[in-house]
């Protein structure tokens, strides 16, 4: 990012940056083309093609170009949405035969025309009649429009529709002047289809459910990454390259550590022999660990009765994250009427309602605090299968769980304390790359007063800070009982993980 400057007079991102490397800017914290026009007053940012932002406007623009490649190939190809994700970028397609390897390559020759035909985005705000006759043949975009300036339920269709207007962007032919394809798109883009350059590359081909619910039509969804450079691009693929070779699931399998059987079903894994070994030595170490530093081992049920979660708020709140209920102890009889109601019983998502009820289960004085409460806990949670993920994402795992019972004037100490057995930990398992994340409030998720997580927020930030480490803020990231600070840690090549 550029450094700021106040406007005093009316002029757009062209007139206002030479540099190459500025392709788009914040006008007063939003970001925009650089054929914004700003006025007197505002306050102006360029944004490096570098840059998070500069890099999301790069990948937004290329998944433009492989829609428009798409369909010149296939006319009849039908759009969903296309947004830059992590590293790249992807676009979803309704196509009557799945793609292939061999049309990725066909693809990515169709896009290097395109990009060298230095097509300029222009944006044009639309009406949503208009936009329906423009794009009535577009049947996923079609539903979409309406949705603006509301929440749409999925980050990644806010590329299309999440801003005040309603918006399209043609991709317009130097020469003539002549539209050469068109979508409906929120922007900010590139100015030309020349400034992608040589960086990018089609990666993979796989299904993806439309708005992500298996009630709607399976798509098509082609992923790629994105670049300032060709040798940033040849840099990524050298780490997707060391990612395979330290990749666990290869790993677990070549060892025989551990296995997903499909007779368990997704994101379920089962330990071997050796993996059991490795498991029970870390299990060990932290249990020894935990008892020196104060803890006390608990154990609590894998399911429970479904008014523990509505007590917790877990029901209204997490309910998609758990799997569905069980409903059991009902009675009949013979004439099939029930004279006992049954009750529905939950698997536990996390184990925090069941180490309060401990705390619960007798008076407690001053003295007894504070009270560490640690155990091997069993979860479960429903994630969908397609970000279900080796032993990284899954829906059943084991967490050293701990919850801490103590005076608000201790609590800073306490948290001081559990960073540093928590970094320490880690530390001993061979982790040394950190940095810790601060997840604030949502304004629209959350329970409790407000003075409360404004004081437990500021605790956490003044604990966090004793660490020396860097401390990000995820604003509105909490879960909805209260905020957090996640440790974050980086692998042997780069990759980021949260591990507390």
């Amino acid at each position: 990012m550029s450094d700021s400057m106040t406007l005093t007079e009316a002029h757009t991102g062209f007139e206002l940056f030479s540099e190459k490397s500025i392709v788009a800017m914040r006008v007063n914290g939003e970001l925009v083309d650089l054929a914004h026009q700003a006025q007197v007053g505002d306050v102006v940012e360029g944004v490096e093609i570098s840059s998070p932002d500069g890099l999301d406007v790069l990948r937004h623009s290329t998944a433009h170009v492989l829609a428009q490649a798409v369909q010149r190939i296939n006319p009849e190809a039908k759009l969903g949405i296309g947004p830059p994700v992590t590293d790249g970028f992807y676009y979803d397609f309704d196509v009557a035969t799945a793609f292939t390897p061999e049309d990725l390559i066909t693809l990515e020759k169709e896009m290097n025309r395109i990009v060298q035909e230095g097509q300029r985005f222009m944006r044009r705000v639309v009406t949503d009649d208009e936009a329906r006759t423009e794009l009535a043949n577009e049947p996923y975009k079609l539903e979409l429009i309406g949705l603006k300036g509301g929440s749409t339920g999925d980050d990644n269709e806010s590329v299309e529709v999440g801003g005040a207007e309603l918006t399209i962007y043609d991709n317009v032919d130097p020469k003539t002047g002549e539209t050469k394809w068109k979508d409906l798109c929120r922007g900010p883009h590139l100015p030309n289809t020349r400034m992608i350059g040589q960086g990018y590359k089609l990666m993979r081909v796989a299904a993806a459910y439309w708005r992500g619910s298996e009630k709607n039509p399976s798509l098509q969804r082609i992923y790629g990454t994105g670049w300032p450079s060709k040798q940033e691009l040849r840099d990524y693929t050298e780490r997707l390259e060391e990612a395979h070779k330290r990749d666990h699931r290869r790993l677990g399998a070549e060892l025989d550590l551990f296995s997903f059987p499909e007779e368990i079903g997704s994101g379920l894994p089962v330990f071997h022999p050796k993996g059991g070994v490795i498991r029970r030595a870390m299990e060990d170490y932290s249990r020894a660990r935990h008892e020196e530093g104060g803890y006390e081992f608990v154990h609590s049920p894998h399911i429970t009765k479904q008014n523990l979660f509505e007590t917790s708020g877990h029901l209204a709140w997490y309910k998609d994250g758990m799997f569905p209920p069980m409903h059991l102890d009902e009675v009949r009889n013979e004439a099939g009427e029930i004279t006992r109601a049954g009750v529905d019983y939950y698997l536990k998502p996390m184990n925090c309602p069941f180490h309060i009820l401990i705390y619960r289960s007798q008076g407690r004085s001053y003295r007894d605090l504070p009270m560490r409460l640690f155990e091997f806990g069993g979860v479960y949670r429903y994630e969908k299968s397609g970000v279900v993920h080796g032993l990284t994402r899954v829906r059943g795992m084991t967490q050293d769980d701990a919850h801490i019972f103590t005076t608000p004037e201790k609590m800073q100490e306490e948290l001081v304390k559990v960073l540093d057995f928590v970094l320490t930990l880690l530390r001993d398992y061979g982790l040394n790359d950190f940095y810790l994340e601060l997840s604030t409030k949502n304004p629209e998720k959350f329970v409790g007063e407000d003075a409360d997580w404004v004081e437990a927020t500021e605790t956490l930030r003044k604990a966090a800070n004793k660490q020396n480490l860097e401390l990000v803020l995820d604003d509105g990231g909490a879960a909805f009982y209260g905020p957090k600070i996640s440790v974050q840690a980086k692998d042997a090549i780069g990759r980021t993980w949260q591990m507390s």
